[in-house]
């Protein structure tokens, strides 16, 4: 007999287990708890965690996602979905929302109880990602907007705070470009086919057309026309036959005449033309030729073919101005919050790093020299004798005395949660390690203004979608603290990596040569840059019409031509993702815990005075892939 729990919430979380299964229909369906995200897969769901408090919002979060689990694997059919689901990221993203709500909507017209919880799940979701703090529609994402939108259309029910104040930016937008077709949008929830069809329409709409792939009803209309032709297949090759030889029979010997009159006429035009454009060119006065308009400079130092739509949405900025000095404090707070437990661990590496770099720091002289600082010790050999010169000595200048460290982080989508956090608070406290030993450190981060294109894409549409666009998104450059900045003035900025809404998509290789450029223009001899990152360049707006390694080419071309120049040394750390397949000195984790290490190790390596540890360190990775 197995003994009772002693946690009170055991009773509840079981009681609640059963109703999933019977809201889904699914007897054999599998439901646990996790501190993990929720997710659900076809044979079970997991829900968030119930600590043995059981407050009221555990206990809400957790129904309002069982609920929306539930009714998902009742009403939903991934075949279906498939089928007519769109091939680019921001159409499918829009298409999956939309998905959603309508699930949510017909379980909310079988259980009215169900509205309820999915609000407070709904709710809790806007808090967590500051929905109630944007004010402009492009720092919310158009696709969560739309599901939002058909939630609220479908069901009548106003939206949470913050969810509601997403729904309201991007409002307008979408009834201005889909008014007409959201009109009957009750008449399609029923049938899920129905409804994947309004939604590619409502895609279309919103002029990401291009995104969706071919139509899938297409090839069905196609096979029957097949089927319904073939019976008269042999009947309409005879006459087309019979036609084709009374045509040929009737071709008059006019005809061919003037066909042969056509083509002689034509080459008789193209001769006149290149008869006028060389006597053009005779007319010509002698001397220098005419001047053409100059070649436009390339967007990129690294790649002359790479290319860029429009620059004048692009944003290079502080910190600082991207929040109120308030909201920056309380961003801060809410980062150490988080990062108390690492704090200890990291500050211990922290310090190892300050006495590995001091103890390269202790100062030697140079004595006997004929200018520079009186050496005391020898004035006694003066007052003996009076004759002999007074002895100087000069300070030895240290390896890295006149450095400058670049921590280049990457700010995109995917860092959201704890890597962010750890990658803010490992730059904050080797900023200070390093202010510390007389060394200049620079932070900058790297993101888009917008998801899915933002501006610029907007710019192209209208502009009749030319071919071959190039990188088609805003670029937002961060300035968290500058090179002659002192670390307690900027402490503040690195909260706003906490800032919801503010990580985007990544365009690595034009942050890399932004930060490359800014180094260069430094008056320090030795020149450090660190990227961190924890993925490929990503943007779905400018790889859904251009190659799709275009970004990736790019990156790779920057990172040769920083190398091949010398005057930066480059290093990088990937955070779950190989990173050594683009920079020749990086190293990879796979757990954000090991972040603070590898970049006080990495750092350490550089300033070391041993050259054989310092390439046993920094060239590690490039020995491990020669091995493989």
């Amino acid at each position: 007999m197995s003994k009772p729990s002693d946690n009170p919430a055991d009773p509840f979380k079981k009681a609640l287990a059963e109703a999933t299964k019977v809201m889904a229909d699914d007897p054999d369906l599998t439901i646990t708890y996790s501190v993990d995200p929720a997710g659900q897969t076809a044979d079970s769901i997991r829900l968030p965690q119930i600590s043995r408090r059981m407050t009221r919002d555990e206990v809400l979060l957790a129904r309002g996602t069982a609920d929306a689990f539930a009714l998902r694997h009742k009403f939903h059919d991934a075949a279906v979905s498939a089928r007519y689901a769109p091939t680019g990221q921001l159409a499918r993203d829009i298409y999956d929302a939309m998905e959603t709500a309508r699930v949510e909507a017909v379980g909310a017209q079988y259980m009215p109880g169900t509205a309820g919880n999915i609000d407070a799940k709904i709710g809790n979701d806007a808090r967590r990602k500051g929905y109630d703090q944007i004010t402009q529609a492009s720092d919310a994402p158009l696709s969560v907007a739309a599901g939002y939108l058909v939630r609220h259309l479908a069901t009548g029910r106003p939206l949470p705070p913050g969810a509601d104040n997403v729904m309201e930016l991007w409002r307008g937008f979408i009834e201005d470009h889909s008014g007409d077709t959201l009109t009957n949008l009750s008449d399609k929830l029923s049938d899920q086919k129905t409804f994947a069809k309004f939604a590619r329409q409502v895609i279309s709409d919103l002029g990401y057309g291009d995104q969706l792939g071919d139509d899938p009803d297409m090839d069905d209309d196609q096979d029957d026309e097949a089927e319904d032709g073939s019976d008269d297949q042999e009947e309409q090759d005879s006459e087309g036959q019979d036609q084709s030889e009374s045509e040929e029979a009737e071709a008059s010997p006019e005809q061919s005449q003037d066909e042969q009159n056509d083509e002689s006429q034509a080459q008789v035009s193209m001769d006149d033309m290149a008869d006028a454009e060389m006597s053009e060119d005779a007319e010509l006065p002698e001397g220098e030729a005419p001047l053409e308009p100059p070649t436009p400079a390339p967007w990129s130092d690294a790649d002359p073919n790479y290319a860029v739509y429009k620059t004048e949405f692009d944003e290079e900025i502080g910190a600082e101005d991207l929040a109120e000095p308030a909201e920056l404090e309380r961003l801060r707070a809410y980062l150490d919050q988080q990062l108390e437990p690492l704090k200890g661990a990291v500050s211990r590496l922290a310090n190892k790093l300050q006495r590995r770099l001091q103890a390269q720091q202790n100062r030697s002289w140079e004595f006997d020299r004929e200018e520079g600082i009186l050496d005391a010790g020898r004035l006694a050999r003066v007052v003996a004798n009076p004759t002999t010169p007074l002895s100087f000595k000069v300070e030895k200048d240290t390896e890295f005395r006149d450095t400058c460290v670049t921590l280049l982080l990457d700010n995109s989508g995917s860092m959201r949660g704890r890597p962010i956090s750890i990658a803010a608070i490992c730059a904050d406290v080797l900023a200070r390690t390093l202010e510390r030993c007389a060394v200049k450190v620079e932070i900058l981060g790297f993101t888009t203004r917008a998801w899915k294109g933002g501006m610029s894409r907007e710019k192209w549409l209208a502009e009749g979608r030319p071919l071959h666009p190039g990188r088609l998104n805003d670029l937002r450059h961060i300035i968290y603290k500058s090179a002659d900045a002192p670390w307690r003035r900027t402490r503040p900025n690195l909260g706003l990596m906490m800032k919801e809404g503010l990580l985007k998509e990544n365009i690595d290789g034009e942050a890399l040569e932004w930060a490359h450029r800014r180094m260069l223009a430094r008056r320090e001899q030795r020149k450090i840059l660190m990227v961190i990152s924890d993925g490929a360049p990503v943007d779905d707006s400018t790889l859904s019409v251009n190659p799709a390694n275009y970004l990736e080419k790019h990156l790779r071309d920057v990172i040769a031509m920083v190398e091949r120049r010398k005057a930066v040394e480059l290093i990088a750390v990937g955070i779950g993702h190989d990173v050594t397949r683009y920079y020749d000195r990086a190293v990879t984790i796979t757990d954000v815990d090991q972040l603070a290490g590898a970049m006080t190790e990495q750092l350490a390596a550089l300033f070391d005075s041993d050259p054989r540890k310092r390439a046993r360190v920094l060239g590690m990775t490039k020995v491990t892939r020669k091995a493989s």
